[in-house]
């Protein structure tokens, strides 16, 4: 039996882009398509197979060490979007503003897309599901810039719809217009999920 299973879910690309330079900006630049690589996407300042450990997994690693990058990309969905800029009081947020690289549109709660779960493209590119992409000030920032005003109410706003971290598994191609057919794993919730969250 395979450990992955094809699901009845599907989503259109709708916007793809860039992050080119982290330490200036996390504003992203937008592209039609893109040749994906096992490291990323090509121009983005999050590609690599490895990454300096951050305070996401403090409890883990001393900062600054040397792990395996599975956040080579960050995906969002427009309904989320929405909803976040809904609260927010503005008619609309840019993608670019909170360094999208993928936003897609259709299916439902993206942000709690179990982790390890795929989405693959018609190519056959595939990327993997890493976990919530917790909301931070950076978005609020490039917000800000554009919407005097709106930065500080974007955090909260985000929470629970920030979209997830994930990384390439398979390279190839991904274009606006693609249709992303989502896998999931094939095993039940760990029963002890909750205790563990606890402890």
């Amino acid at each position: 039996m395979p450990a992955l299973k094809p699901t009845s879910f599907s989503a259109q690309i709708v916007w793809l882009g860039h992050v080119p330079d982290r330490a200036a900006s996390l504003r992203a630049v937008s592209v039609d398509a893109v040749e994906a690589t096992l490291d990323g996407f090509p121009g983005e300042a999050h590609r690599g197979a490895t990454r300096p450990s951050c305070v996401r997994v403090k409890s883990q690693y001393p900062q600054g060490t040397t792990i395996r990058n599975v956040r080579q990309l960050s995906v969002l969905s427009v309904e989320e979007l929405a909803l976040t800029a809904a609260e927010m009081g503005m008619e609309a947020i840019d993608p670019a503003l909170v360094g999208a690289s993928m936003v897609i549109e259709g299916m439902p709660d993206v942000t709690y897309l179990p982790p390890s779960s795929r989405l693959q493209a018609p190519s056959g590119a595939s990327l993997v599901i890493d976990m919530e992409n917790r909301p931070c000030t950076l978005p609020a920032r490039e917000i800000e810039r554009e919407a005097a005003g709106f930065g500080a109410r974007y955090k909260s706003a985000a929470k629970g719809r920030r979209g997830v971290t994930a990384w390439i598994e398979c390279a190839g191609r991904f274009a606006v217009g693609d249709s992303l057919v989502l896998h999931v794993p094939d095993q039940p919730v760990w029963a002890y999920l909750d205790v563990a969250r606890k402890g």
